[in-house]
């Protein structure tokens, strides 16, 4: 397959979150898809499985660990890549989770997420993340919760931002978090900068990934999870900074609308 490499949220090809993109995978099984997803070794690889030829495809995602139902960096990418072929405009992607509409222009794109659930996270699954990163429930700003608008992603808000930067977790017990948990995307860590401004580390461990450096699906489950708590009154835009950590800085804008899904507007930018 001929694959595309974009970095996401980011207008570098040396920051952001690095995706891989399929554009024609039409009839590839999923063995396939998953096998190139783990030689580009990226965290997640997008694929276009399907089209009805108006500007609306089928899309795929899979990780070099498993199929994942969704992928927000991978969704803005692709559909940049969409649109410098197509031209400006709106767009829709029929993915696992629901339909996701996007709007694409020159160079940045945003997809509109599928209406974010927040619920509760079970006292086992909160013990296992903070004992994973070596933090308390005293150091959290906020409730933690689960969120999902695409992927179920556990979230804990850290007050202090020397613990924030400081906690060190290990890879591969965070991957035993994840699959006890079943929970396919990342553990979201943040930190608030602002009123509207906070900072996130995204804990993924895949391949020789550890942390996500920008995570569009996160994004969106963490608008939903301040609409939810109240901690933003809609409609409200936040910025979230994310890939200081690894060396790959990006950023995400978010808008939160009053109602329904979450909107995730980003950049991306071809990697040489």
């Amino acid at each position: 397959m001929d694959v595309l490499r974009y970095a996401a949220f980011t207008d570098d090809p040396a920051g952001g979150n690095p995706a891989g993109i399929v554009l024609d995978a039409a009839g590839a099984e999923p063995e396939e898809m998953l096998a190139v997803a783990a030689e580009v070794g990226y965290a997640e690889t997008s694929f276009v499985t399907g089209s009805d030829g108006d500007r609306r495809f089928t899309l795929r995602y899979f990780s070099p660990h498993a199929e994942v139902p969704f992928c927000g960096h991978a969704t803005v990418a692709t559909a940049v890549v969409l649109g410098e072929n197509l031209g400006a405009g709106e767009l829709a992607f029929d993915t696992p989770v629901g339909i996701v509409r996007l709007v694409a222009e020159a160079g940045r794109a945003s997809f509109t997420s599928v209406d974010p659930v927040v619920t509760a996270i079970q006292d086992a699954a909160l013990r296992d993340v903070l004992d994973l990163v070596g933090l308390s429930e005293q150091d959290l700003d906020f409730p933690p919760r689960v969120a999902n608008a695409g992927n179920p992603h556990p979230i804990l808000v850290v007050r202090e931002k020397t613990r924030f930067d400081g906690f060190t977790f290990d890879p591969a017990r965070a991957r035993a978090v994840l699959d006890a948990h079943a929970w396919p995307a990342t553990i979201t860590i943040a930190h608030r900068l602002g009123d509207l401004e906070f900072e996130a580390r995204n804990l993924f461990p895949v391949g020789t990934i550890t942390e996500d450096p920008a995570t569009g699906s996160a994004a969106a489950a963490f608008g939903g999870y301040l609409r939810e708590l109240g901690l933003v009154e809609p409609p409200a835009p936040i910025t979230i900074h994310q890939g200081r950590h690894v060396g790959r800085p990006g950023l995400l804008e978010v808008q939160i609308p009053e109602h329904g899904g979450i909107v995730v507007t980003g950049s991306a930018v071809r990697i040489p």
